[in-house]
């Protein structure tokens, strides 16, 4: 048995500027942080001629078949075909958090099964390997509307920068922050659930079609991504940082209608009238999860304010996706 653990991750600033159609232009760069927030892949051998079926998946539904063409998940029959295994092989999927709300975690399933499904094969993949492999699979042959920050912050972990030029070659920097700070950072991080649930390629394929009316608002988020960067590593106040956060997400609403809604509105004033100081939606926009830079000694303010959301505990910083168990 082979049990793979792939992080979630936060975008703090840069989203949208990891789309192709965006950074074979302009150049494009993400700061972000895989989050202690993770989906599991078990993956075992079963020997199909002791059972009636050659592959069995579970996820929110269990499926048995004898092919590929069996199955009707097409991400895991397509990461499956694309890594040469065609039967004798049970894949379990488990997540910390639900999917289709801002974390990535499409691009987390894509990564984390390409990498199991290697091991099962007896193979290595290295973290930029598995990366475009994933990228592949996600916008080649599933054809999705979706950028490369998700699958390259599954595969790497860390707090990162992602700088990405028009050719689509990346390259990952971590951020060197000495302990205390970035345990400051982990510290002032709120983050709550809309209760809200949709799917990013719908929100986003809107945006690229309208590309060359949003073109100067990416371009200053892609701005800030530099600002926020100089904020972390210098002996700047945290506060600057939460600022920034609040200067993106508007810049992010004026993407399109469907990144934000009147409820979604509401939730993230009453963080700010509670105490903190910027916030953004995670993700493409229309629901998920909202993240909050909130001092510690504001935080109980802001919690008893947003008591109807649900709020989740976790910290930045985690690792790629790796086998934990074989």
């Amino acid at each position: 048995m082979i049990i793979c653990k792939t992080p979630l991750r936060i975008s703090f600033f840069g989203g949208g500027t990891d789309f192709p159609e965006f950074f074979s232009e302009n150049g494009g760069a993400v700061l972000g942080t895989a989050i202690d927030k993770y989906i599991y892949h078990t993956i075992s051998h079963i020997p199909s001629w002791l059972f009636e079926h050659k592959i069995r998946f579970a996820y929110r539904k269990v499926e048995f078949a004898n092919t590929l063409d069996g199955i009707e998940h097409i991400p895991f029959r397509e990461i499956l075909r694309h890594c040469g295994v065609f039967e004798n092989i049970e894949v379990n999927l488990a997540s910390d958090l639900p999917a289709f709300s801002g974390l990535g975690s499409s691009s987390s399933f894509t990564v984390g099964l390409i990498k199991g499904v290697n091991a099962f094969n007896g193979k290595h993949i290295n973290q930029q390997d598995l990366a475009k492999q994933a990228i592949f699979i996600e916008r080649e042959i599933l054809n999705e509307s979706v950028g490369i920050q998700d699958q390259i912050f599954a595969a790497y972990g860390g707090l990162n920068i992602v700088s990405i030029n028009p050719g689509c070659n990346f390259s990952v920097e971590r951020i060197p922050l000495p302990i205390d700070r970035l345990q400051e950072l982990d510290a002032s991080l709120m983050l709550f659930f809309t209760g809200i649930t949709r799917r990013a390629q719908d929100i986003e394929s809107k945006k690229i079609r309208n590309l060359l009316n949003i073109n100067a608002n990416l371009k200053r988020m892609l701005n800030l991504v530099d600002r926020a960067h100089e904020v972390l590593t210098s002996n700047a106040s945290l506060s600057e940082f939460g600022g920034l956060l609040h200067e993106t997400w508007m810049e992010k609403r004026l993407l399109d209608s469907a990144v934000s809604s009147s409820s979604i509105d509401s939730l993230y004033n009453q963080g700010i009238e509670a105490g903190a100081l910027g916030g953004k939606l995670l993700g493409a926009g229309g629901g998920g999860f909202m993240l909050f830079f909130v001092p510690p000694e504001r935080q109980d303010r802001v919690r008893t304010a947003l008591a109807r959301y649900n709020e989740i505990k976790f910290s930045i910083n985690a690792p790629g996706s790796s086998i934990i168990h074989s």
